[in-house]
């Protein structure tokens, strides 16, 4: 099983336009369906310990792809963590953005697949 997260991204109005939403992107280049678990956590301003602010799971077909939005706004910092049922690195292939409240890109807060940094495990076992 393949495990990653994007880091802590901070988001904040002092280095740029903070993002509402990050959007995860998975596109299963393989052969075979995968599963894939998303944990999304957020720091406030009041609070410095990471809260799980979302844990999905969904199913991903072989050659497909999917695309998934969630509601971060007013956390100082954030990180998601991505993990799939594949063994090969490349074979599942997902990226994160954030947008701000107009669906415009953050680029200071995107983490391509390539920059994904590989985890033991998700923080929150399912």
């Amino acid at each position: 099983m393949a495990v990653y997260t994007t880091g802590l991204i901070t988001n904040t109005r002092t280095f740029g336009t903070a993002a509402s939403d990050v959007v995860v992107n998975s596109h299963n280049l393989g052969a075979v369906d995968v599963t894939v678990i998303v944990e999304v956590f957020g720091a406030s301003p009041s609070s410095p310990a990471l809260t799980p602010l979302y844990i999905i799971g969904f199913d991903l077909p072989a050659g497909m792809e999917d695309t998934r939005s969630f509601f971060i706004a007013g956390n100082l910092t954030y990180e998601v963590q991505i993990s799939n049922t594949s063994s090969v690195f490349n074979e599942v292939i997902h990226s994160t953005f954030g947008v701000n409240e107009f669906l415009n890109l953050t680029h200071e807060q995107r983490v391509l697949h390539t920059e994904l940094v590989p985890i033991a495990a998700l923080t929150v076992p399912v």
